[in-house]
């Protein structure tokens, strides 16, 4: 296989729900890893880059800031180029760009240079490899899209729970720029990721389904004219049946003449006037047997002509029945990639409100991780059991996300989906306000294993969830998985920053918690609607749709009746 073959894209009759897709879904959990991974695992070099460059917390910690926000606010930018240039290209330059830009921060003197590198340049390349993954991704995948989403994304969580402790032992050997070089040259294998997302066509194929299952009315009549020349060349073949015999019986009649009387050496004259007789009929009877052979080698070639001619017919209909297919589908493949953004999906209710789901969602996925360590402290917790919230945190993420992928593979939750989905948002609510009231370390151990469950529930499903068809549907997923993370990017930049002020205004780490419960329970409330608003908005359409017919017939009614 050729390299344009293995590189070109799968075409299937309908979603495979597998095959190639298990190579995506291993293409995204090391983009998993390499992306968010890596980026909740840069708090390891903070303390290096403040001994260093001599400056403060806040500052260093912009660096994250500016990476996440870089990578979700050009969100939509990635949409596009999956649009017009495809997955594969635009991820290997995705992933081009991170390893460009990791390594070039060892050569960095200042912050405001590391701004530039990894915050700006690994930010942009981390934007064009994440999310063209997960979507692609989706698209393989059917029945088992959650299942497949959840495991593949757990590289997220291995990478804190064992890349970040190799790579911070690493550091203490050989350098934090040494130990980012390493990290850029393995960041690399995203690019390898990028030529594995072949992309995937789905095309309906004419030869899985009976010839009468995609008869239209056309195809019938078409069908009923092949049925009456079938019955005419009947009786075509009949009629050349019937001149053959008679052609047999005339030869017989040749073959089979008069006997003649010489052995007996009398002849009367009544034989002679026979013989003179039967002289005379048998040129007529030749000639007779010719046109007989004529007309009969007229009929054949009829016949052959009419099958021909059949044969062909049936032959053309059947080619111009699968180029229609071919076309109408090309046409749609052409429709979808020409726009290249998709704001139509701002007309939906449901969309909307599902993007507000992710939007108050995103203030309590990084806030707990940034201050769950000041926060046990606080409480009494020693500072080596306070570091353990985190690893607690990492490992019942990944628990979770496998949980979810099986459950809701389950027949009793596929249609059900979204509210599996609200039920681990409202329990994350909880969680999150028990944060505030527990005041020992067993306690905060508990939250934080439900919380990491109950995260990991929620991070890997809330963006695949936007092809099922309560929500946009697979066909404009790209579009709208680009719109949808560009408004989340908002909150996840204004997120820790937030529950900072909130901890200088009170002093209480606790109050950083209740932000994050706020906006939670904010999130439950849109996620609550989604499916009502969708639910609303296909009814407004179809009676739309209904009236307009209404109104057509009443139009063609007047306009009979005038004439």
């Amino acid at each position: 296989m050729g390299l344009s073959g293995f590189l070109g894209p799968n075409v299937y009759s309908e979603v495979p729900d597998g095959g190639w897709g298990w190579v995506v879904a291993v293409a995204f959990f090391l983009v998993e890893v390499f992306t968010y991974g890596t980026i909740k695992s840069f708090g390891i070099f903070l303390q290096n880059l403040i001994d260093e460059f001599g400056e403060t917390n806040s500052r260093v910690s912009w660096i994250v800031s500016i990476s996440v926000f870089v990578m979700a606010f050009n969100a939509p930018f990635a949409s596009m180029m999956t649009n017009r240039f495809g997955f594969q290209l635009v991820v290997m330059t995705g992933g081009l760009l991170i390893t460009s830009g990791t390594i070039a921060t060892i050569f960095t003197s200042s912050i405001n240079q590391i701004y530039i590198t990894y915050g700006l340049v690994a930010g942009m390349g981390y934007c064009l490899t994440f999310l063209p993954t997960v979507t692609i991704l989706s698209q393989y995948f059917n029945h088992r899209r959650s299942l497949a989403t959840a495991v593949a994304s757990t590289g997220e969580s291995l990478s804190m729970f064992a890349l970040a402790p190799a790579f911070a032992a690493l550091r203490d050997h050989i350098g934090w720029r040494n130990t980012m070089a390493v990290l850029g040259a393995l960041q690399s294998i995203i690019i390898i990721c990028g030529a594995l997302l072949r992309p995937i066509i789905i095309k309906p194929s004419e030869t899985l389904k009976p010839e009468a299952d995609t008869l239209t009315l056309k195809d019938l009549s078409t069908h009923n004219d092949y049925t009456e020349g079938t019955t005419s060349g009947v009786s075509v073949t009949n009629k050349a049946l019937s001149d053959q015999n008679t052609f047999c019986s005339l030869t017989n009649e040749l073959t089979t003449g008069p006997v003649s009387t010489a052995d007996s050496g009398v002849q009367s004259l009544n034989d002679t006037d026979s013989g003179k007789q039967q002289e005379t009929a048998l040129p007529h009877k030749e000639a007779k047997v010719e046109i007989e052979r004529e007309q009969l080698e007229e009929s054949k070639g009829e016949i052959k002509t009419s099958e021909k001619e059949e044969k062909a017919s049936r032959d053309a209909e059947k080619q111009a029945m699968k180029e229609e297919l071919n076309n109408a589908a090309d046409k749609k493949l052409s429709e979808n990639n020409s726009k290249l953004l998709d704001f139509s999906i701002l007309k939906e209710c449901s969309f909307i409100f599902y993007s507000l789901f992710g939007l108050f969602a995103t203030l309590g996925f990084f806030a707990p991780q940034l201050y769950i360590i000041q926060l046990s402290e606080s409480r009494g917790v020693e500072k080596d059991h306070a570091t353990y919230m985190l690893s607690t945190i990492a490992v019942a993420e990944i628990l979770g996300r496998f949980s979810i992928g099986w459950i809701l593979t389950r027949k009793q939750f596929r249609k059900k989906k979204l509210l599996v989905l609200l039920a681990c948002v409202i329990t994350l609510t909880v969680v999150l306000v028990g944060f505030t009231l527990v005041t020992e370390f067993y306690g905060l151990a508990v939250c934080c294993a439900l919380y990491g469950f109950f995260l990991g529930t929620v991070v890997c499903t809330h963006i695949p969830l936007l092809a099922e068809d309560d929500v946009v549907g697979i066909e404009r997923m790209t579009s709208a998985a680009g719109v949808y993370v560009f408004i989340q990017s908002f909150a996840g930049l204004a997120g820790p920053p937030l529950g900072g002020m909130l901890v200088d205004m009170t002093h209480n780490y606790g109050s950083a918690f209740y932000s994050c419960a706020a906006g939670m329970a904010l999130s439950a409330l849109f996620l609550g609607l989604v499916k009502p608003a969708k639910r609303g908005f296909s009814c407004m359409r179809r009676r739309r749709s209904e009236s307009n017919a209404a109104h057509k017939e009443e139009s063609e009614e007047q306009t009979e009746e005038k004439n």
